[in-house]
Formats: structure tokens, sequence, C-alpha cells
């Protein structure tokens, strides 16, 4: 047996350009304390915190390949949940040291989260996905409490309802046009608004108004009204009013439609968002436009009342009409006032509003370009005159990354720079730092080069143009009108003298370099010029041009599939490249021009030898073109990117895929390997530059294509996607199952199965299982615990649903030892048994046998949390002597406005229960 061929692996070492990516919303941070001025923005499969006023990354919050679709900062700004394209929910801490590692993470939905929501202490989450259903989450616990089912459409927003009743309420619109109120004690919807044309797209709640932003222009504003059952005077009318003939009746809410607040953008609304203290609403819609309103408090309202009733009276007396009919109740436009618009420089992706000191509104906006604003004005009730306004830009991040997509990188000769060029700039970065060091701007970039000696930049244009750009200047020398159609291609002649170009105008240029003089008299110095030497004329548009380094062949892609090469010296045909079905869209010649590998519109990846110009191997290397294609210095071995995102690399000797690099969310642009081979960047749709290193690893392959079947096998639920519950069909879980849940429940089998094996052997002392030594335990006891420690609490439930009735029955049985030995447990071991008992209640209650274990296992739960009740009740009345103790020494009151909300809390509560018990008696 020969030896086995070992490489260096490539790792990805971080993605930079981007400061925001559209698909997600931005949201306020506080990190150190500090207000204001870090911003949480989505950035491809990231979360970034910028910090606003140095502008530069504070924190990044990292996930490998699912973009991120939206992300909701909690109220007290210690922790952000963020949702993924795959349904994930993680919730990363940013106060904490490890703020990089999430606190847990949530499977909620089969598609893309696109909305999450905290409740107003930040305990619950509310999560939206393009599934249709919504899915709440208990945060301190860490698992699912509800999934609601109802909406026929994608979920475009939800809100906990807590400003009005004491039931746990939600309320959630979709693209279905509804507007549902979901009880989460019973989990069904006992409200449904039907009244809006089109699709609702968000919604916000003020004090007791609630608007929605649907389709059109104007924007439906209703009151919510609780509805009492005090309010209806006796007792009979209170128990008549639970009949189930009027649906109202059994709504604790009454939600009334008030009035319309018209846009003055047109088209749907896209976001509604309102500043923490509820005093300021903002809005955009598909273009540049935010408006603001004003909430006005009860003595305004009465004020502008007031003021409009005069003005009316006026303007009656004026007309000289009879008594006019006045409105005197207030209406819509004395309790809404409208702030001023502030126009953007871009179209609007998301927004997000903090009021400050002196009613100072700052409104942090994320645009389609790739960047970020923060604006302020002033959010008070005070008309202002027109030709003052008081909209400023504060903030700006924009030199960070390019504004459109990037089509072009390129590696300095000394590996230590980047250039990339976009659409609309070329920048130079440090490939350290990755930092923007200058910015160039140009029109639309498809190719750069470096001049060798990396003093200039060659830019090929789509209007055919050759651009020399200075790199210490950052200034462009000189624009050449090279090409008359899209110049596709540069490639350098290998004795560094010149360059070649290649265009859709048919032509192939060959240009020499030379300096010459530029200025006058002291200031007098040389600059590098283009000299054209040659042009070669084809019947088809060159898409690719390659040079091989013994300077013998011109390599030329047509658009017609084929590969022509050329002697250089002569222009003179030598070989054509038949084989590829599609244009062919790159090319690259090894370092010893024995081979040339060519990349296709036709995803094959093509290696020929150069010598007869015969087809080594045609590899099917990506799902869909083939954009870039080069090898690596001084090896035989490429790196393709393609349409689908991928970056792979290839052996170019045996023809093997080496590894797959994790690749761009979209699709890949273009790469470029560093001259000294160590470093790899690649371009794509996400906006990203993605930077790969190769480190001292080595791989083998056979070990990397086992890895990526195991991968392939584990992404594949072996249990089936079907999520009903054995007998239980109506019974929706709200979490989802996973590969994580089925290899706990695995876990859990094996530890019986070694438990087992071992209270066997109990008697001959036998030696601990591998995995009892791995987990430091020496009991069964300790080991089951441990296990069911191990297990994530999102996944729990999921991973006890799967295990037989007869493992069941078996944990149940080591219920009562573990809660006697292990009382440290006592909330997951009642987790455990309550879930059990919940899924499995007919067979077990069938079974005669398991009666006295219940008995046992009931008594047992009561006494231990009886036990844990006493010490919490225990530690809470000692905390409340203390703190009257601290309150009579000082003669200060503690926590007071805290004491003050819990006392109207539990005095609404006790009158709900004593109408609730009212009712039953009657």
């Amino acid at each position: 047996m020969g030896l086995t061929k070992q490489y260096l692996a490539y790792r990805a070492i971080d993605s930079f350009n981007i400061i925001t990516s559209g698909r997600a919303n931005v949201n306020f941070a506080i990190v150190d304390k500090t207000e204001g001025r870090y911003v949480a923005a989505p950035a491809a499969e990231n979360v970034i915190i910028w910090d606003l006023r140095m502008g530069d990354r504070k924190l990044t919050l990292r996930r490998e390949k699912f973009e991120v679709t939206c992300l909701r900062v909690s109220p007290d700004h210690l922790h952000i949940a963020v949702g993924y394209a795959d349904g994930m929910v993680q919730i990363f801490d940013l106060s904490s040291d490890r703020y990089y590692d999430p606190i847990c993470s949530l499977a909620l939905h089969k598609n893309a989260v696109s909305i999450l929501r905290y409740d107003m202490q930040g305990m619950r989450l509310v999560s939206g996905g393009l599934d249709t259903e919504l899915v709440v989450v208990d945060v301190v616990e860490q698992a699912g409490r509800a999934r609601l089912s109802g909406h026929n459409a994608a979920i475009t927003d939800a809100h906990f309802l807590q400003r009005l009743v004491d039931e746990s309420i939600v309320v959630s619109c979709s693209k279905d046009t509804q507007i549902k109120f979901w009880n989460l004690e019973t989990q069904f919807c006992f409200k449904t608004i039907v009244d809006n044309r089109t699709e609702v797209w968000a919604l916000a709640f003020i004090g007791d108004l609630m608007i929605a932003g649907a389709g059109e222009s104007g924007m439906n504003v209703y009151r919510l009204r609780k509805l009492d059952g005090a309010d209806t005077g006796t007792l009979e009318s209170a128990v008549e009013g639970l009949s189930i003939e009027d649906e109202d009746t059994i709504s604790p809410v009454s939600v009334s439609n008030c009035g319309t607040i018209q846009r003055a953008g047109k088209g749907r609304t896209v976001n509604l968002v309102t500043d923490p203290s509820e005093r300021v609403l903002s809005c955009h819609g598909t273009n540049d436009l935010i408006e603001n309103f004003y909430i006005c408090t009860p003595e305004e309202v009465k004020k502008r009342l007031v003021k409009r009733l005069k003005k009316e009276k006026k303007n009656a007396g004026e007309e000289g009409s009879d008594e006019a009919k006045l409105s005197t109740e207030q209406s819509l436009s004395d309790e809404i006032k409208r702030l001023e618009s502030i126009r953007a420089k871009q179209k609007i992706k998301s927004i997000d509003v903090v009021l400050g000191q002196n009613q100072e509104l700052r409104v942090l906006v994320s645009l389609a370009n790739n960047s970020m604003a923060l604006y302020s004005l002033e959010a008070s009730i005070k008309t202002r005159k027109a030709a003052d306004p008081s909209v400023k830009l504060l903030r700006s991040l924009t030199r960070l990354g390019h504004q459109s997509e990037v089509r072009s990188v390129c590696f300095s000769n000394d590996s230590l720079a980047v250039g990339s060029g976009a659409g609309e700039s070329f920048k130079f970065w440090d490939r350290d730092a990755m930092q923007c060091l200058r910015t160039v701007p140009t029109d639309y970039i498809l190719c750069s080069k470096f001049v060798p000696g990396d003093h200039y930049v060659l830019l090929g244009m789509k209007s055919g143009k050759l651009l020399i750009v200075d790199v210490a200047a950052a200034d462009i020398v000189e624009e050449i009108p090279a090409h008359e159609s899209e110049l596709w291609s540069i490639a350098m002649l290998p004795d560094q003298k010149g360059c070649i170009t290649g265009s859709g105008d048919s032509t192939l240029k060959i240009w020499t370099f030379e300096l010459i003089d530029a200025g006058e008299g002291a200031a007098q110095t040389k600059v590098l010029s283009l000299l054209h030497k040659n042009t070669l004329k084809l019947e088809e548009t060159v898409l690719c041009v390659g040079v091989s380094p013994d300077m013998k062949y011109l390599a030329v892609g047509l658009l017609d599939a084929t590969v022509k090469v050329f002697f250089l010296d002569t222009f003179k045909f030598y070989l054509s490249l038949y084989g590829h079905k599609l244009p062919v869209l790159c090319l690259d010649i090894s370092y010893d021009s024995n081979l040339i590998v060519t990349g296709s519109a036709d995803r094959n990846v093509k290696v020929w030898g150069l010598n007869f110009g015969d087809c080594h191997r045609s590899i099917f290397a990506h799902d869909d073109s083939v954009m870039s294609v080069q090898f690596i210095p001084r090896t035989h071995m490429f790196f393709t990117c393609g349409k689908d995102g991928k970056v792979k690399q290839w052996d170019g000797d045996n023809f093997e895929k080496i590894l797959t690099l994790p690749g761009h969310i979209g699709e890949a642009y273009c790469l470029s390997v560093s001259p000294n081979g160590r470093y790899l960047v690649t371009c794509g749709s996400d906006r990203t530059l993605r930077m790969y290193e190769r480190t001292d690893e080595t791989i083998v392959l056979k070990d990397v294509q086992e890895e990526e079947r195991e991968q392939m096998e584990n992404e594949q639920l072996a249990t089936g996607e079907d999520n009903t519950v054995p007998l239980l069909p109506g019974l929706k879980m709200p979490s989802r199952k996973t590969v994580g849940s089925e290899q706990s429940a695995e876990s859990i089998l094996e530890c019986l199965e070694i438990s087992k094996q071992f209270e066997l052997e109990a008697e001959e002392k036998p030696e601990l299982h591998p995995l009892m030594q791995a987990l430091q335990v020496k009991n069964p006891v300790d080991f089951l615990v441990s296990t069911l420690m191990r297990i994530r609490a999102s996944d729990l439930e999921e991973a006890l649903l799967l295990l037989p009735f007869s493992t069941v029955c078996e944990v149940l049985e080591r219920l009562p030892t573990l809660l006697t030995q292990r009382p440290d447990q006592l909330e997951l071991l009642c987790r455990v048994t309550i879930f059990l008992f919940k899924v499995h209640m007919k067979p077990i209650s069938a079974a005669k046998s398991m009666k006295p274990l219940l008995v046992k296992l009931l008594s047992m739960l009561k006494r231990d949390v009886g036990q844990l009740r006493d010490v919490l009740g225990w530690n809470l009345h000692g905390l409340a002597l203390l703190q009257t103790e601290v309150e009579q020494r000082d003669g200060v009151q503690l926590f007071r406005e805290a004491t003050q909300t819990r006392k109207k809390r539990d005095k609404k509560r006790r009158e709900a229960s004593k109408r609730r018990l009212q009712i039953q008696m009657a």
C-alpha cells in the first residue's frame, strides 16, 4: 500500500467589508453601561456590535452557514436574541466575558425566523417564522412554552399585550391580512381582526392604541379597552356575559377602529418602531423616507382639543353659518402630532429609535447600500418653522465597506494588502487588521490587478476603460479608453513588463509599462503609463485570458464555450480546447506551464495538458456556474468558487477534492490566492470579503471525505420529519425535533443499558465503563443524572418524546432513588417526571403495577418541592426583614417604584380571583 498524500488545511479567519445586511433589523444595544452609542447589526451569518462614536467593531457574535434574519435586544439590554434562516434562535449574554458563546440555542421553526420580541420583563420571548407559526419561549427555563398555529401565511410581527390585562396575551399579524389575539394559557386565538384588505406588515402599541401598518399608505389605528366583569353592574349580567353566542364576550379586551394615520410615503409600511418610553412612533416604507409621530400626554391632548375647538368656532363664525355642529370629543389628530420626517440617502431597510434627554429623538437607520446612519431631531409638541429644521445627521458608517456588490479581489505582490473593486469604488485593505486603508471612487469595476512593485493598480471597467490608480495617493493617474465594451479580464505578463486585456468587443490587447514625466520643475516625478503594443481580433467575446509562466502561450476563454491557445510572440493559433457546453468564465495556468484549468457556466471544471491540449479530467465542481479559478503558487493545487457560494480546493494531479471551505451566503464572484500561497480571499453577493489562511494542520483526504459523509448523515433526522406525538395527535410541541434531540435520546438509552450491566456485575466489583469514567461518576444514579444534565434544555422534551414506553417505565422506576440521592437536581427531575406523565398518561394509568410507584413519586415530589418552597420563602422574608431594618435606619424606602407596581398587580389579581369566585358560586 502506497503512502497517503497529505495536505495542509486552510481555515477561515474572518469576514470583513460588511456593515449591515438588509434581511434583518438593527437595534440599539448597551455595552459597558453606555446607551445610544452601540448598535447591534446583522452581518450575513454574524451579528456585529458597532461602536458608532469610534466607527469600529466592538463585539462579534458568530455562527456558521445560516444567515441572520432578525434580532432583538432584551429590555434590560444585557441579552440579545438572534434568529437564523434555518429556524434556530440563539441568545447571547452581552455582559459576559464569554459573550461569543450562546447561553442557549432553541430549534423553533422549520423556516427562517421573521420576528423576535421580548415581554416587558425580558422573561419570555415570542418568535414568528415563515412557517406561519408562533412559538413562546421561557427564557429562564430555556425551553418552549407554547406553539400557536392559525395564520395561513408568514408571520410579520408579534407583541406581548401586558398593558391592559393580567392574562398572558400575544398579538400577531401576518401576510394573510389578519391580526390575531392569542391566550397563552389555553393556546387558542380568541379574537381575529379582518378589516385589512392587504398584508399586515407591522404592529405598534402605544398606551391603549394599536397601530397596524399594511400594504397601503394608510395605517389603521385601533383602541384597546379592557372588558371587566365589574363594568356590567350585576352578578346576573356578569354570568350572562359568558354566553358563547357573542364572540366578544369571551374576550378580555375589546378592539375598536378609531381612525387612520395617512403616511406621506407611497407603498407598503415596512417597519413600525416606538421608543421604550412610548412617546414617539417612527415608520418607513419601501422608499427613503422616515416619518415620525409624537404621542401627546393627556394634558397636551386637552390643550390641543381646546385650541382646535376655538379654531373651528372662529371658522364657523367667519362663514356666517348657523350654530355649527362642532366635535367636542377628542380625535386622533389631538392625540398624535406629526414630527419632521427624515429623508435618508438610500432605500431604508430597518430603523430603531431612542428618546434621550431634552426630548432629543435619535433614529438609527440601516440602508440598502451596506451602511448605517444615526439621525437626531427634536421630539416636542412645539411647532417649528419650516426654515429651521431640527434633523441632523450625527454619525454614519460607510467607509468600512463597499456600497454595492464586490465583483473583483486581488492580492498585492508582497501579500500584505488586498484590493477590492465594486460598482462604485475600489478599496485597499490591510490584510492582518482587515481595515480599509484607502478608497478610490470609480465606475463599475469588473477586474483588478496590482502592478509589480505594488505602487499602482490596474482596473478593468464595465465601460471598457482601463484605469491606473496610484496606491499611495489613492488617486486615478490615467484613464485609458482601452476597449469599446466590457473589459472582462486582465493578465500580467510573467516578465513583469506589461499586461494583456480581454474584452467583450472580441479583441485582446497587449500593453507594455512605461514611466512618463508628470509635473513641472522641482515637483517633476515619474508616473506609470501603458503603451499599446499589439491587438488580436477574435470572432467571439473574450471572457478570460491567461499567459503561461514560460511566456510561450496565451490562452483565451470565449463565449462560444471554447478555449483557444495562441503563441504569445506571433499570435499564431496553437490549440483549441473543446468540451465545455457553456461559456468559459475563468481559467488559470500552472507555474510549470504544464496544466491549464478552466471553469465554465456548465458547472464543470476541466484540467487540460497544455502541451497537447488533452483533457485530463472533467470535474463536476459546483451546483452553479464556476466564477473563478486560481492555482496555488508553485503547486498543482487550485481553488474554485461558484454561484452556489461554495469555495473548494482541488488537487490537479489526482483530481480529488481536498476540502470545501465555509463559503458565502448567496453567490461567490471572485477569489484571489496570495503570491506566497498562504492566504485566500473571496468576495460574494452577501457583501462580505472572506479571508482564509493556510494552517500547519495536515489533512488526509479519506478522513475529510469520511467527516463530510458523517456530517451529511447527521443533518438528516433518523426518525423522520414527522413531529406528531403517539396517542396524542393534537399535541404540537413548542420545540422542534433536531439531530441534537435524537442524540440525547440515544445517550439516555445507552446510559440505562450501561447502568443495567453495572448493577448485574455489582457483586464482582466491575470496572467502570469508559463513558462513566469520562463523566467522572462512580454509580448509576449519578450517571443518569449527569446524562440528563448534559442534554440541552430546549432538547430535553423532544429527547424524552423519542424514548419507547418500556424505557419510560424504567426511567420512572429509577426516579425515587434519584430524588432521594440527588435532591440538588430536584427541578430537573420534576420536569422529567411531569413531562413523562403528561405524554404517557393513558398507558401508565392502565398499568396496575405502576400505581404504587405513582403514589410514592407523588408523595416524594410534594415533600421535596414543599421543602424547596419553604427555603425560598425563608430567604424572601429574611431579605424583607433586612430591607425593613435598612429603611428604618436610613429613613429611605428601597425599591419604591417596584414595590408600588407589585402592590397594584397583587390588588388586580385579588379582584379578578374574587370575581371568578362570585361567578362560580352563582
